[in-house]
């Protein structure tokens, strides 16, 4: 849902980040405006929000078909819903990418970010969007590998289509954000040192899935809200340094020139860095480091550090929207 989130840097899907929350893979912006995406008129955001809700409504619809035709397939239809979740995902964040400069800043980014993290959290029940989130039960030992890696492929798959329609669309140039963006290449995403990147990527992954630790018995209704407002959180607070991802199949779908051109770089920093983060929770969850008894307490010390860690980077690299010095 990690991701709704979606694209960032000016914000990400939720997600984000790979937790069982749809939207959450889903949502930061990327730093597109880094390449150059010059501010838009107001008659541009509306098409680009309806051209966002065209997608929503149509994967919706075939979702719905999915299930109706497909119920006797069960491990079929699981695979094409994921396919399908994660096109939406990923096909509204690379639009969403594309509106980080919007005035006024950044409250139309954030909110736009906040917005459609709910958006797919609630859309997309039951898909993580995520292959971070997919891979968590496979670190338990709960499921085939055959089985998660076909949902992985598909996540995957979904992405290079994403980006493939959404190049189609950009053609036509219906907005004018629209103008110039398939003669750009890699949009630079990180503006930090590799490190660096790895390990606010790292960071942020582990603060979400811990997050989504304690929110996971609160009514879905309101935890969609609760992963949201953490998501925007991030991106405001990392979002200019990396994008604040922490989803490899966005990532890939987001910057797939930046893969092309540094796969070693941008595969630790976009894909390792976000598994391992989601392999810390997995070890929460078994108990293996600590006994039930010691995680919650733990759990919440981890937490605060982790809050501090990301306020001392907003301290130390500024507003991500408003420091025009990296822009």
């Amino acid at each position: 849902m990690r991701r709704t989130a979606g694209g960032r840097g000016r914000p990400a899907e939720r997600r984000a980040g790979g937790g069982s929350e749809a939207g959450a893979q889903r949502t930061p912006f990327s730093s597109h405006s880094a390449s150059g995406t010059v501010a838009m008129a107001a008659g541009g955001i509306w098409t680009s929000l309806g051209l966002m809700v065209a997608v929503v409504a149509a994967v919706g619809l075939c979702r719905s078909l999915a299930l109706r035709r497909l119920y006797k397939h069960p491990d079929l239809c699981s695979l094409l819903l994921e396919l399908l979740s994660t096109f939406q995902v990923c096909a509204c964040t690379n639009e969403l990418s594309l509106l980080g400069n919007t005035e006024p800043r950044p409250h139309t980014a954030l909110t736009l970010t906040y917005g459609f993290t709910v958006l797919h959290g609630l859309t997309l029940p039951g898909s993580t969007c995520n292959p971070c989130g997919t891979l968590q039960p496979l670190w338990g030992g709960r499921t085939s590998v055959r089985a998660k890696g076909l949902k992985i492929g598909a996540q995957f798959v979904a992405a290079v289509l994403a980006r493939v329609f959404m190049h189609l669309i950009w053609r036509l140039e219906m907005a004018e954000s629209h103008s110039g963006v398939l003669t750009q290449g890699c949009g630079n995403p990180m503006q930090t040192t590799e490190v660096q990147a790895f390990c606010i990527e790292l960071l942020f992954s582990v603060v979400f899935q811990l997050t989504i630790l304690q929110v996971e018995n609160i009514k879905p209704s309101y935890r969609v809200h609760a992963v949201a407002l953490l998501i925007t959180m991030l991106v405001f607070a990392g979002g200019n340094l990396t994008g604040a991802i922490f989803n490899p199949a966005l990532a890939f779908s987001l910057h797939p020139h930046c893969f092309y051109d540094r796969f070693l770089t941008y595969s630790l920093v976009y894909w390792i860095a976000p598994c391992l983060g989601n392999t810390n929770d997995t070890i929460w969850r078994s108990g293996i480091l600590l006994p039930p008894s010691v995680q919650i307490e733990a759990l919440e010390r981890v937490q605060r550090r982790a809050t501090k860690l990301v306020q001392y980077l907003w301290l130390l690299y500024g507003n991500p929207f408003l420091d025009t010095r990296r822009h």
